[in-house]
Order: C-alpha cells, then sequence, then structure tokens
C-alpha cells in the first residue's frame, strides 16, 4: 500500500537501495513520490556487507555511477550516495557486529538538513498513524500535524468517527507540551475512545474537514508509467489518509485556449472544457479536433489538464491535497512503474447525489461529427440529403442545426423527407452553378441506371459517386447536460 500521508511536509527523504539488486520497483516508485513531494534525497546503498570484501568497493563505486545515471534528469541529479551496512550479518546477527558507514551517513543528512519555514496559521490537521488507550487519562493519538496548530484545551474533530474531542495533554519526543504546530510529531492526549477505531486517519480542527463523493483535480501524468491514461478507466486513488479506488474521466481546456495561461489550484466553472477519452501526450491518440488543429505536424498539448474522478467510496480530506493515481493491481514483479499519475485537488463533491446536483454545472463538452451526402437537387435552395442518420432517428431534434456542403455552400436542416431517414436540407444563399451541375449530372446517371430498379441505382450509386457531395454536421453537446442539447458555435 502507498502511504504519502505526510507527503506535502517532507522535507529530506533517504531512498535505501538494496547494493545487490539495484533500483527494484517499489524503489523506483519512492523516487517518484520524493520527486512529486520533496525537494532534497540522500541515497543509501545498503547491504554493503553481502558483497565480496576483495570486490566491494568497485561493486559500490558501479552502484553509485548506475544511480547516478538513474538520477541525472531527476531533481536529485547530484545528491548524496552514501554506502552502508545497517545490520552486517542480517537480522539474526549477533549484536557485537557494528554497522559500516552509519556514523558517515549521519554526517552526511547533517549536512542536508535545514531548518524548514513552517506556518501555523489556518485550519489544524494531523495525520495520525497510531492510537491507543492510557488507563486513567485517555486515548492517544500519534502523527504528524500537516497545517495549522494545536493547543491544550483546543477540540479537534475525528471525522471517521464523527465526534469532536478536547485535548487534555500534549507529548512531543517525551516532553510535555502545551502548543503544536505543522511539521511537528506530537502526541495528543483526548478523553477516552476505543482506539480500534482509528488506528490511522485524520483529525482536524472540527468542520474544516469534508467528506466527498467526487472531485476535479488538477493532473500531469507519471512519465514512467507505460500505456495510455484512459477515460472511464478505473485506478487506485491516494488522496488523504486514504486509498480508495475510483473512476476518471479526463477533460482539456477548448483546442483555441491550448496554450493560454491557467491560473495555479483555481478551478473555472465558467469555461467550457473539452472531453478526452484519454490524457493527452506525446504518446497518445489525441482528439481529433486537436488533430485537425495540429497544421505542423506536431500534436498540440494543453498546458493543463483535469480530471473528474469518481470514488467507490467517500473519502475525507482537503481541499488542495495530494492525490495520486495507481494501477496498485499491477504484479510487483512486472518491472512497472505503478503510479499513473498525480495532481491537486480543486473541487470536491459532498453531495452523495452530485451527478444531479453538481455536475451539470461542469461544461464539459463533446465534439459530435456526423456526415451524409446530398443525394438529389430539390430547386435552387434546396436540397434532398441520406446516410446522415438512421431511418429510425428522429429527424425533428436535428431540425434549425447547421450543416455545410463539401462545395462550400452553407445550409440549414429544415426536416425529415419519407420515411427512410432522408432530409431537406435549404441552403439560404442558394446553390451555385457547379454544385447544382454536379448533382444534376449525378442524378441522371442513377436515373439511367435502371428506373425502378433498385440494386442497379444502388450499384450505380456506388460505382459513379466516387466524389459525391458530402454533408457535415459539427455540434457539441455538454456530457452532464440532463436535456442532452446540440449546440452549434
Amino acid at each position: 500500500m502507498l502511504q504519502i500521508k505526510g507527503a506535502q511536509i517532507i522535507d529530506l527523504m533517504m531512498l535505501v537501495i538494496d547494493v545487490t539488486k539495484g533500483m527494484q520497483t517499489q524503489s523506483a516508485e519512492c523516487l517518484v513520490i520524493g520527486q512529486i513531494a520533496c525537494q532534497k534525497m540522500v541515497v543509501v546503498l545498503n547491504k554493503i556487507d553481502l558483497l565480496p570484501e576483495g570486490k566491494r568497493q568497485s561493486a559500490i563505486e558501479k552502484m553509485t555511477k548506475k544511480m547516478q545515471k538513474t538520477l541525472e534528469n531527476t531533481k536529485f541529479s547530484g545528491c548524496p550516495i552514501v554506502a552502508v551496512a545497517a545490520k552486517p550479518g542480517g537480522p539474526e546477527a549477533p549484536e557485537s557486529e557494528n554497522p559500516i558507514g552509519v556514523s558517515e551517513l549521519i554526517e552526511v543528512l547533517k549536512s542536508q538538513v535545514y531548518l524548514p519555514s513552517r506556518d501555523p496559521s489556518g485550519h489544524f490537521l494531523m495525520a495520525v498513524d497510531h492510537c491507543f488507550s492510557i488507563k486513567g487519562q485517555g486515548t492517544v493519538m500519534t502523527g504528524t500535524i500537516l497545517s495549522g496548530s494545536v493547543s491544550l484545551g483546543d477540540n479537534v474533530e475525528i471525522p471517521a468517527l464523527k465526534v469532536t474531542k478536547k485535548v487534555k495533554s500534549m507529548q512531543m519526543f517525551h516532553t510535555p507540551v502545551t502548543y503544536a504546530m505543522q511539521g511537528d510529531r506530537v502526541g495528543i492526549c483526548v478523553t477516552q475512545f476505543d482506539p480500534k477505531l482509528l488506528e490511522r486517519g485524520l483529525i482536524c480542527t472540527p468542520e474544516s474537514l469534508h467528506t466527498i463523493h467526487a472531485a476535479i483535480i488538477s493532473l500531469k501524468k507519471i512519465q514512467y508509467f507505460r500505456g495510455p491514461l484512459q477515460t472511464k478507466a478505473k485506478f487506485h486513488i491516494t488522496v488523504g489518509h486514504e486509498t480508495v479506488m475510483g473512476r476518471v474521466m479526463f477533460f482539456s481546456p477548448a483546442p483555441a485556449d491550448f496554450t493560454a495561461e491557467i491560473e495555479e489550484n483555481v478551478f473555472d466553472f465558467e469555461k467550457d472544457y473539452l472531453y478526452q477519452e484519454e490524457y493527452l501526450s506525446k504518446d497518445s491518440n489525441s482528439s481529433e479536433e486537436n488533430k485537425e488543429n495540429d497544421q505542423a505536424g506536431e500534436v498540440q498539448l494543453p498546458k493543463q489538464q483535469w480530471a473528474l474522478l469518481e470514488f467507490e467510496k467517500p473519502v475525507t480530506c482537503p481541499k488542495l491535497c495530494l492525490v495520486i493515481g495507481s494501477k496498485l493491481d499491477t504484479d510487483i514483479h512486472a518491472n512497472t512503474c505503478r503510479l499513473a499519475f498525480h495532481g491537486v485537488l480543486l473541487q470536491g463533491m459532498e453531495d452523495k447525489n452530485y451527478v444531479e446536483t453538481f455536475l451539470p454545472k461542469l461544461k464539459v463538452y463533446k465534439l459530435k461529427h456526423k456526415e451524409g451526402q446530398v443525394e438529389r437537387v430539390m430547386d435552387d435552395y434546396s436540397v434532398i440529403g441520406r446516410s446522415l442518420f438512421k431511418k429510425e432517428t428522429n429527424i425533428q431534434i436535428f431540425v434549425g442545426l447547421k450543416v455545410k456542403l463539401s462545395t462550400g455552400e452553407e445550409g440549414i436542416i429544415d426536416g425529415g423527407f419519407g420515411q427512410s431517414g432522408k432530409f431537406k436540407i435549404r441552403i439560404p444563399d442558394g446553390l451555385k452553378p457547379d454544385t447544382k451541375m454536379l448533382l444534376n449530372v449525378a442524378s441522371k446517371k442513377k436515373s439511367k441506371a435502371g428506373k425502378g430498379d433498385t440494386a442497379k441505382e444502388d450499384e450505380s450509386s456506388k460505382n459513379d459517386s466516387a466524389q459525391p457531395v458530402t454533408i457535415s454536421l459539427l455540434f457539441k453537446r455538454y456530457v452532464f447536460d440532463m436535456q442532452k442539447k446540440m449546440i452549434q458555435s
């Protein structure tokens, strides 16, 4: 299970590598999380006691070069690499066996640590990683304060239990304290409750956290994840203090806004967004409209993309928290990165009926493109079309929509024609003479193919209409519009 609950306040990470194996799948995933959540790292090559003494130094140098190569395109390029044997001989070895290289590691860590800036303002939020009771005193929750501060006598909420408790006492590293703030490791004793109900979780300022059923996030694909990120796919979503299954729907700015600057950590519900079958990247199948806008042969990618996450069970988390999407059911021995994307939670949906109450505000649209053919001319200002609709389609809902002929004329769907899915198009500016000639020639050829002989007419149509006059109908439809209206600009 991924543990990233305190990722937003990691100041320095140690990446521990088995020197006999090198980078494994989980090591790579820790590196990915480090790149997302941390600025400084020290690599520790452990178990050097397992290397033959005569070849130990050369093996360490070889692995050091390998790790330097691995890290050169990451933010941790040039970070310290220290070789150690934390427990020579393994767990069964006698205690008299002294660790190798640990004192050097301590010195390196001392040189890398710094006093981080912490902010005590804002709501109190703490990630609890252990919970136990002390007879006669209460229940103690230990963990790391992610934001804000807490003092003796404060009320704190345990959202998972839907209860509020008073802080009776606090300790930091066995020392009683009256105040703790962001970044501190602290034990908080509150009035008694069953510790089995909260082994891990979040506690906070009362009513500052919300339980959500779905969320909008901004996101980036993790470059080491192989394969596309597809809409409707399910991922393990790690958010706040929980990992749950969730279904995703990806969307991007409208193509005209692909290169526009996007305000960070804000989602604008007034704008239109383009539905995507998958997250757009260099190796993905971009949307049809994106391809049409691509003049230089290179796929244009948006500066920002988003996803709608729909959770299989509700989660409790703060706004703007880190979100990671993974495929944790992938075989750990498959030597492939299971982490797929990371992002920031911009908007949560608390209402269980969010599909009806909230999603209609989200203006994500799909582009629809239908093509048919002109069958024949009625007069200078109207034609009959076919093959745009199925026989059973209610053509009435398309009446008034604009269409364009491949010969350049613009028209409006006037209504159905007969019972076979054919329809009438009005051409306000009239047909061009060349278009009329082209259609009349095609119509005569069909007529000669055999009057009343449908089979011959169809065969003639195939042979003689290699370049028919086509009809294009373009419109967009908002994904969450209950009325499914068709919209044309």
